[in-house]
């Protein structure tokens, strides 16, 4: 397993993946119910709803095979796929420069990616100041694998009180 730690700001509560060179506009991709999933997805990229407006804590592995289920550690979880042409995804906040943003070598093809968040209550207890310790900041972990193309879906559902948290 590959892997690399990386911290990136969330402007407008979203990280984006990309596949390297991907033109995919994910604006329209927001739909009500992709907000309330925290996962918004095109053909080869996708953005990942974050609970802060602020720096997260970005953990990215690269993985062989689907991982195993390990919901408890986390709050609020889901998956998308998309298509990687270029063999590298570009990993960055909404409002990053991407040609400066990093780059992960991933599998040619369809992957899946399993986007799970945790420390979620705590970063929303802060606020805009939850970036200044390692305590109070929202952590994201990506993991990506080689896998036929599914739909979304939300395997874990974080139930606070946030408005970017509710059930449908």
């Amino acid at each position: 397993m590959d892997s690399l730690d990386v911290e990136l700001f969330a402007d407008y509560h979203q990280i984006h993946l990309s596949d390297d060179g991907s033109a995919g506009d994910l604006s329209e991709a927001w739909t009500d119910q992709a907000v309330v999933d925290r996962l918004a997805v095109v053909d080869d990229a996708m953005a990942i709803g974050t609970s802060v407006n602020v720096t997260v804590a970005v953990r990215v592995e690269v993985l062989d095979a689907p991982p195993a289920a390990d919901l408890a550690d986390y709050d609020h979880v889901v998956e998308g796929s998309m298509q990687v042409r270029s063999g590298r995804i570009v990993v960055m906040g909404c409002t990053d420069y991407e040609p400066d943003a990093v780059r992960v070598p991933v599998p040619v093809g369809p992957v899946r990616v399993r986007a799970a968040s945790s420390n979620l209550a705590e970063a929303e207890r802060v606020g805009v100041d939850s970036d200044e310790a390692p305590q109070t900041m929202e952590r994201l972990r990506v993991q990506v694998w080689p896998a036929p193309r599914e739909e979304p879906v939300v395997l874990k559902r974080w139930v606070g009180e946030s408005g970017l948290r509710q059930d449908r």
